[in-house]
């Protein structure tokens, strides 16, 4: 047993491997997971520029959606520290706390990045052809 071992697992920038899993992990499982993982990461950075553009217009209403839509389809792919980020950005919009959230904001879109990069990883590694 190691004497590093954390209190708490490490949260996840990205593993669909329960995902995989539930679904039978097999060929059809791995085909099904990589169309799932390349349509959450279509719109690459968008759905950040259009908070972005809504919280710089003082529109956090629609800001906090997007934070709330994009948790919900990126969470999906285990994105544990990315739900983490965008929870606490979200909060601070509802609380309407302005000094965090541009900090926020940047560790959310610092943490998207990663996700994107993680997720391209994966699929050039597991997609099978034509996915």
């Amino acid at each position: 047993m190691s004497d590093a071992s954390p209190s708490q697992p490490e949260l996840s920038i990205f593993t669909v491997d329960t995902l995989l899993k539930y679904m039978g992990n097999d060929d059809k499982a791995l085909a099904i997971v990589a169309k799932i993982v390349r349509d959450a990461c279509v719109p690459r950075m968008t759905p950040l520029e259009q908070a972005g553009a809504a919280l710089r217009e003082d529109r956090l209403a629609e800001a906090g959606k997007i934070f709330h839509s994009l948790r919900g389809s990126i969470g999906a792919l285990g994105a544990k520290r990315l739900v983490a980020a965008s929870l606490k950005l979200e909060q601070a919009i509802v609380e309407r706390q302005q000094a965090l959230i541009p900090p926020l904001f940047a560790a959310l879109e610092s943490e998207y990045q990663l996700v994107l990069r993680e997720a391209d990883d994966w699929l050039q590694r597991h997609a099978p052809p034509g996915i």
